[in-house]
């Protein structure tokens, strides 16, 4: 009999933890709204104790995301468990996930804790847990490099103090698959109550072997997979949700398991993620990545010609991948344009569908071909915004191998325009020194890069860059056009009013 697994997604937790991914609240509701879409079961939303911004954030997305359970990270910490559950507890179901170590090297050199204080701690919390809610779930951190048996006596610990949930972590992405398979067997064979509970998984990728470790323990006695959409997260990354799920789909003869995603959503919300963190899918990522399904080899391409399945082991469409790739140009009209965002999965008010055909217009008049690349990049662009404090107006550029870069900018700002000009070491440098003369912000440029999204000379140019005014706090922005200093200047603002949006208060925005 074919058994159900239960995916825990936290992307918005963990996944953010991603150097330079930083996501502001609005995004975050973003990407909860499209997981609850792709049917996940758990959202791991943040961890509400880290920063009022994660609070609000987390909080935000108990409210308004409906028909996922949601959870809060916590530390075994009263104060971190009544945090969780302050942000949380309006969610249809709330989970309070809350962990602590258990390795020796941890308690030594982070916790400075003795076993008996990890193991009072450890049913502390989830006590304390379950007085909030039903739903619990306990983690053990590094647990791969625990000692098997006093693991297993913190878990049934947990299990007696209430837990409904036990998660064991490769949090170091340490472990191998055959050797964790069996870690993950005997732990299900040895733990007392382990029958009562599930049994869950959260495997880091720092060998590159965390999907297949995370399948391995599926077939040990897991129930519960931990992940990120495409495999963001500390370090090397986590768990790829999106690999577990289509290798159970397409090798059920061998595993015999099954989830409930919607796995024609799945490459929307790759793309979503991608989009909102900056952080791009390698072109042969497994399941999502732009090779995925693309053939070159006379052979495979003869192949796939005479029967998809000579070559191909997925069908695009399962994942979401439209097969219609009929070209729009400036000729198109309105129903032409809304028939093709439906085919593509959007759907949008009238308002933001009338701002995407504006600018789709616009790019029509530059680019003779508009392919369905491009018609995604304007929805990621146009409609997916935070409320704008700037938007560029013009921008003129004088640069050359023997002047001096200069840029001259014009932004609008509640209908009023502002203009100022800078001198650069470069055309990039000085749009960005003109931009925050008229912002009076000082921000520091943490990287630049540039994206052809589609064939051609004139093909689109995807600019995605950070910034930061303290060190700490990192700004995502993203610019297209064909123009690489106009995609630039637009990725700049964007950075800019994702600072300014940061930095009001919650009251403020609540009002917008």
């Amino acid at each position: 009999m074919s058994q159900r697994v239960y995916l825990l997604d936290t992307t918005l937790r963990d996944g953010e933890q991603s150097p330079g991914a930083s996501l502001n609240m609005e995004e975050k509701i973003q990407i909860a709204r499209q997981l609850a879409k792709l049917k996940v079961d758990i959202i791991e939303a943040g961890f509400p104790i880290s920063s009022p911004g994660d609070f609000e954030a987390v909080r935000a997305i108990a409210r308004e995301v409906k028909g996922v359970a949601v959870a809060g990270l916590a530390r075994t910490h009263f104060e971190d468990i009544d945090r969780a559950w302050e942000a949380v507890r309006f969610a249809e179901q709330a989970r309070i996930h809350t962990f602590i170590s258990t390795s020796d090297i941890h308690l030594e050199h982070q916790l400075r804790m003795t076993r008996d204080q990890v193991l009072e701690a450890a049913v502390s919390a989830v006590k304390r847990a379950r007085a909030y809610t039903s739903d619990v779930e306990f983690s053990t951190m590094d647990a791969s490099r625990s000692d098997l048996d006093f693991l297993c006596q913190v878990l049934a610990a947990a299990i007696k103090a209430g837990a409904t949930v036990v998660n064991i972590p490769d949090t170091v992405g340490y472990a191998v698959p055959e050797e964790w398979g069996g870690f993950i067997n005997t732990i299900c064979h040895k733990v007392a109550g382990i029958e009562k509970v599930i049994v869950s998984v959260h495997c880091h990728n720092d060998l590159g072997l965390a999907v297949a470790n995370s399948l391995a323990a599926l077939t040990n006695g897991a129930r519960q997979v931990e992940g990120t959409i495409n495999g963001i997260g500390e370090r090397a990354g986590n768990a790829a949700l999106e690999e577990v799920v289509m290798t159970l789909r397409t090798r059920k003869d061998q595993f015999n398991h099954y989830t409930n995603v919607n796995t024609e959503e799945i490459y929307r919300t790759s793309r979503l993620v991608s989009t909102l963190t900056g952080m791009r899918v390698q072109a042969n990522k497994a399941v999502v990545g732009k090779n995925a399904f693309a053939h070159e080899s006379g052979i495979h391409q003869d192949g796939i010609l005479k029967e998809r399945t000579t070559y191909e082991i997925m069908n695009p469409a399962m994942v979401g991948l439209s097969k219609s790739n009929l070209v729009l140009g400036k000729l198109s009209g309105r129903h032409a344009f809304r028939q093709r965002l439906e085919e593509l999965g959007y759907n949008l008010p009238d308002e933001e569908l009338k701002s995407a055909f504006t600018r789709f217009k616009k790019l029509a008049d530059k680019k003779r071909d508009i392919t369905n690349d491009d018609l995604e990049a304007i929805i990621e662009e146009e409609v997916r915004q935070i409320p704008h404090a700037y938007t560029l107006n013009y921008l003129h550029i004088s640069s050359g191998t023997t002047i001096v870069p200069t840029a001259t900018v014009g932004l609008k700002q509640n209908g009023r325009l502002l203009e100022e000009a800078a001198c650069g070491n470069g055309p990039v440098d000085a749009i960005c020194k003109a931009v925050d003369k008229i912002t009076g912000l000082n921000c520091t440029m943490v990287n630049w890069g540039v994206n052809a999204i589609t064939a051609g000379k004139d093909a689109l140019g995807d600019v995605t860059l950070r910034i930061t005014t303290d060190g700490r706090k990192v700004y995502m922005g993203r610019g297209i056009s064909t123009d690489i200093l106009d995609a630039s200047a637009k990725a700049y603002v964007n950075a800019v009013n994702k600072l300014v949006w940061d930095n009001r208060p919650v009251e403020d925005k609540k009002q917008d």
